[in-house]
């Protein structure tokens, strides 16, 4: 699933090719990509013809773009959602479900999902600075200029969980999955098993300076890209996955240590540590 780096990668390219764009018209071609907008496909499509887009916003995983009529739309691409910008004439994906056209323009916007996990919808907001209500309880992520180091230790130590569990809970801290959780992990020598309640704040404070470090390098190289899925807004992948240190990487050696990377299945996916860098604590939280 993409996860706060490829996200944001995504809003980045939508400010710069649909902000101030007027919607011509809406097409949906699957309302499964819509199914959370409860109206349907004719209300999705009437409320969004004749708005303009405004800036694109992200909370975690999830963006949005307020419209100049009091709403937003909202996009979450689940595991293989993509918001493709595409000149009008060319072809359509194979999985192309939402088709936005602009006013004048030669590109249109394409909501492009082969396993339909995904999805589009829109609601009021009247706001454009506030965060829509049906994500409001999404936590701030660790780029967030308005994210609390103190309020995420304090809670945090709370959940009493391992420590992988709570850093993929998005109401504790969002944008967070199981690639930059594991990255993070590692180049904080903590095990995803680490109660969370023995943590300390310096153990703490490392970890979140790794989950800044390793989203921000990503984002520099244009997020991770293990398939054809994971691309930018003009269908581009991103080579973070060629810097991981842990992740994927079973049986390779440890870039610190040497020592080969371990992998152990963790909610129905995997966990990918060194054991001698990251040792299992007596005291497992899984």
């Amino acid at each position: 699933m993409p996860e706060l780096p490829e996200v944001e990668v995504v809003r980045r390219g939508l400010d710069r090719w649909v902000l101030g764009r007027p919607i011509e018209s809406v097409e949906v071609y699957n309302p499964r990509a819509i199914r959370r907008h409860t109206a349907g496909p004719l209300h999705f499509a009437e409320v969004l013809t004749g708005r303009t887009l405004r800036a694109a916003h992200r909370r975690g995983k999830y963006l949005w773009l307020p419209t100049d009529g009091g709403d937003a739309l909202i996009g979450h691409l689940g595991m293989s959602g993509q918001l493709l910008v595409q000149p009008t004439d060319s072809p359509d994906e194979t999985h192309l479900r939402v088709r936005i056209r602009f006013a004048g323009e030669d590109r249109e916007l394409r909501f492009v999902d082969q396993r339909t996990f995904g999805g589009l919808s829109v609601e009021p907001l009247p706001d454009p600075e506030d965060v829509p209500p049906s994500i409001a309880h999404i936590a701030r992520d660790p780029l967030d200029p308005k994210f609390d180091p103190g309020a995420f230790a304090t809670a945090l130590r709370r959940k009493k969980t391992g420590v992988k569990r709570a850093l993929l809970d998005q109401t504790l801290i969002s944008g967070v999955g199981n690639i930059y959780a594991d990255e993070a992990l590692w180049r904080a020598k903590l095990h995803y098993a680490r109660p969370t309640e023995t943590l300390t704040g310096p153990a703490i404070a490392t970890l979140l300076d790794g989950v800044r470090a390793v989203m921000l390098e990503a984002l520099d190289q244009g997020g991770t890209s293990f398939d054809s899925l994971y691309v930018n807004v003009n269908g581009e992948s991103g080579y973070f996955d060629r810097s991981l240190a842990a992740y994927g990487r079973e049986d390779e050696p440890c870039p610190r240590c040497g020592t080969p990377i371990r992998r152990d299945a963790f909610m129905n996916r995997s966990s990918y540590t060194c054991p001698v860098c990251q040792p299992k604590p007596r005291r497992a939280r899984w």
